[in-house]
C-alpha cells in the first residue's frame, strides 16, 4: 500500500518537506519513495503540488496523511470520498480531566489566629 506524506529537508532548525509517494510500511526516511508529487514549506506557507500526479496517486488509493490532505486540498485536488479530512478543531481530548489541577478540590489555607499577648 502506498501513503503520501511529508519528507523533511533543510537544515537544522528551517525544515522543508517533501510530498513523497511511499510504500506505507516503512519509515518516512527510509522507505522506498516512487515519486515525488511536490513541496512544502512550513515558513512561507508555499506548497508547490503536480496536481496531475497527486490526483493519480490518489485514484489508485495512495493513503494521505492528514497535514497532506489539507495541503492537497488548498492546491485544489479532488479528494475520493474514502479520504478523511482533518477537523478544524484543535482541541483534543483529555484523558484524565478529574487529574488536572484545576479540577483539584481547593485548599482551604489554615487561617491563623492572631496570639493574644499577656501583659504580665
Amino acid at each position: 500500500m502506498l501513503a503520501i506524506r511529508l519528507q523533511r529537508l533543510g537544515r537544522k532548525g528551517y525544515p522543508v518537506y517533501r510530498l513523497a509517494v511511499q510504500e506505507a510500511q516503512r519509515h518516512p526516511s527510509s522507505g522506498r519513495v516512487v515519486a515525488y508529487v511536490g513541496s512544502y514549506n512550513p515558513h512561507t506557507k508555499v506548497a508547490n503540488i503536480q496536481v496531475e500526479l497527486a490526483q493519480k496517486y490518489l485514484d489508485n488509493g495512495a493513503q494521505p496523511t492528514p497535514r497532506v490532505v489539507k495541503l492537497l486540498k488548498e492546491a485544489g485536488v479532488t479528494l475520493p470520498k474514502w479520504v478523511k479530512e482533518p477537523t478544524a478543531d484543535k482541541h483534543k481530548a483529555i484523558r484524565n480531566p478529574e487529574k488536572l489541577r484545576k479540577n483539584q478540590p481547593k485548599e482551604e489555607a489554615p487561617v491563623e489566629e492572631p496570639v493574644e499577648e499577656s501583659a504580665e
